[in-house]
């Protein structure tokens, strides 16, 4: 959920005979209307829902790629000169689209928001759709309107998180194919993989969703257990991992939602081979202190084997093997 939208702009990109592209520039800036306000929150929220992501930070080279530069001079110039930034990135958009054959045109919208106490600027590539729609006398009539769940080219640059120099802050879709890569060159983006710590939110993303609470997963172990096999298997073959492929097999009763889940995290794309050592978490518990060290099989506690007192935290292990048994009653005596 949005929880300001500051300032919104749209305008055209063209496609101009074979190989060539035009921008049609809209208003300098929409009122921001219940209307605006509801299309680009329900834009954010379907970006958001989306799994197939990737993040990274602005390339070096800013010379070739010049959108880090006008999204600087619009912070600089503490964001009043929205129709100057959404004028030189159209141009920009237009010189990328140019690059790729199979590239389309359409309406671009521009939106200066607020979440979370953090400033954005998210940049989406929207076609019509033909509908239908009832007239006063009961007739059917055409009507064209947005498809805002058809979108395939969108991106997101935490303007925040990039003055702060953290690590990655630029998100886009990345579609099928690599004509989406043209999206991604106009924003400057250079993606970065960071596979542990990827590995360690995917696990949390999927622990959360197989929560019994929630009652969508049946058998949460069995769940994180085939979820372990699948990333197991990409590690081995050096396959990164694809979100919705892996829904799909994961959870195939429901794949939507899990692919809802994934694509929830703002900071999380897919793209990335697992890392074995962080995967590990998935079917297994380890923890240790000065004193103990402790590591077991999830399937221990649905097995009984080992119990865990939520009240009094504590654990009771079950069935000790006999050489420990031993050296226990050592000790003791």
């Amino acid at each position: 959920m949005v929880d300001v939208v500051v300032q919104v702009a749209v305008h055209d990109l063209r496609r101009k005979g074979t190989s060539d592209f035009e921008t049609i520039l809209g208003k300098a800036q929409l009122k921001v209307s219940k209307t605006v306000e509801r299309v680009v929150t329900e834009l954010h929220s379907l970006y958001a829902s989306r799994a197939a992501k990737a993040h990274g930070k602005f390339s070096e080279n800013a010379t070739d790629y010049p959108a880090q530069t006008f999204i600087s001079d619009f912070h600089e110039g503490g964001y009043a000169d929205f129709a100057e930034l959404t004028k030189k990135l159209m141009t920009t958009l237009a010189v990328q689209a140019k690059q790729k054959a199979g590239a389309t045109g359409g309406h671009v919208l521009f939106a200066h928001i607020e979440k979370d106490s953090q400033v954005y600027l998210m940049v989406a590539i929207i076609n019509n759709k033909l509908g239908a729609a009832l007239t006063k006398d009961l007739d059917l009539a055409d009507i064209e309107h947005l498809d805002l769940d058809g979108f395939r080219f969108a991106g997101r640059v935490n303007i925040s998180a990039w003055l702060e120099k953290a690590d990655r802050y630029v998100g886009f879709l990345k579609g099928k194919g690599d004509v989406a890569e043209y999206f991604k060159e106009f924003l400057g983006c250079t993606t970065a993989v960071q596979d542990t710590e990827d590995t360690k939110k995917l696990i949390r993303i999927l622990e959360d969703f197989a929560d019994p609470a929630k009652g969508i997963v049946k058998d949460k172990q069995v769940f994180l257990r085939k979820a372990f096999e699948i990333c197991e298997r990409h590690v081995r073959e050096g396959v990164p991992l694809d979100f919705d492929s892996f829904s799909n097999e994961l959870f195939p009763d429901n794949p939507g939602d899990l692919a809802k889940a994934l694509g929830q995290d703002l900071a999380l794309g897919d793209g990335f081979v697992p890392n074995r050592r962080s995967l590990r978490a998935l079917v297994r518990f380890k923890a240790k202190t000065p004193q103990w060290s402790v590591e077991f099989e999830r399937s221990a506690l649905a097995e009984g084997k080992i119990v865990y007192d939520h009240d009094k935290k504590t654990i009771t292990f079950n069935e000790l093997p006999a050489d420990l048994i031993e050296e226990l009653d050592r000790e003791r005596e």
